[in-house]
């Protein structure tokens, strides 16, 4: 068996940290995009929220000199990838929680990993090897014990919303498993600025049609500095940790940390709201940690 020298080690912590700072960004989008949507409504917050990381993007890349991609030909690819990793992803998301229970979506979810690897296999981006099929089941494995799917109710009542869900985690999948080249070759921050002003072009005009019927200088100031926080913290940072992960590592390690989420989620909840940890998240959490284990081990690529 192949040793994980010291020099592999520093190599992984660098992603591994970015990637588990993506979870720690994504885990506080829906408490936070609850309260938000009280008063905005779902595509609304869409277009807010794309429309601010690409302005965001725009402003710091145009600063920085680096705005224009260095192949012609990576314009297209990155909007089809904006399609696939923000557009459809964030939309068909939204539309699936408005029409299914909480627990299925979780549940549901949890597949982006198996779309990921099943795509990143299919184009050739790496090897279905056993130990990273094995992972990924273990992990999904400890995600369902510790949502448990009992709490999920698939009657033909949620049915369409299940089927959002699902769609949106293959969209997801195929965006993080198919994006690791043109990421490479133009860098994180080029390419997801790219990413995000392609899809700024159908989810902000979506969003200010949503919008039209919101007396927005009646909103409170509390709540934009909120939606700012959407769209800077909990969309932009988390989007580009991911990116530059993405460039580092394999596509189903970029995907398998999807499901530290659920574990970071209950943590905070262990420390801000009293909850206990039981034998059963102990179960779970490490479930998910071999998962990752196996998946991530042996799996960074040198940069390019």
């Amino acid at each position: 068996m192949e040793n994980v020298s010291s020099k592999e080690v520093e190599s992984l912590a660098g992603p591994f940290a970015a990637l588990i700072g993506v979870q720690i960004f994504f885990g506080s989008l829906p408490v936070i995009g609850k309260v938000v949507l009280q008063a905005i409504p779902a595509f609304g917050l869409v277009g807010l929220r794309v429309g601010i990381a690409a302005t965001a993007f725009a402003i710091v890349q145009s600063a920085r000199g680096r705005f224009w991609l260095r192949e012609k030909g990576d314009y297209s690819r990155l909007a089809v990838l904006s399609l696939f990793g923000v557009t459809f992803n964030q939309l068909l998301f939204i539309s699936g929680l408005s029409l299914t229970k909480a627990s299925n979506t979780s549940l549901l979810a949890a597949t982006i990993p198996i779309f990921a690897l099943a795509v990143s296999s299919i184009l050739g981006a790496e090897k279905l090897r056993r130990a990273k099929v094995v992972g990924v089941i273990l992990a999904f494995a400890g995600v369902a014990l510790l949502i448990d799917p009992r709490k999920a109710s698939f009657s033909s009542d949620s049915t369409i919303g299940d089927l959002l869900i699902v769609t949106n985690s293959l969209s997801y999948g195929i965006y993080v498993a198919s994006s690791k080249s043109v990421i490479t070759r133009n860098g994180a921050f080029r390419s997801m600025m790219w990413v995000f002003i392609f899809a700024a072009i159908i989810c902000v005009p979506l969003g200010l049609f949503s919008l039209r019927t919101v007396n927005l200088p009646s909103v409170d100031t509390s709540l934009w500095l909120l939606i700012l926080y959407i769209g800077l913290g909990a969309t932009a940072s988390p989007y580009l940790l991911n990116a530059w992960a993405l460039a580092r590592v394999s596509p189903s390690t970029v995907a398998i940390f999807v499901y530290l989420q659920p574990l970071i989620g209950f943590l905070l909840a262990v420390a801000f709201l009293g909850e206990m940890i039981d034998i059963k998240f102990i179960v779970a959490a490490t479930l998910v940690f071999l998962g990752v284990f196996l998946t991530s081990r042996r799996s960074s690529y040198s940069e390019t």
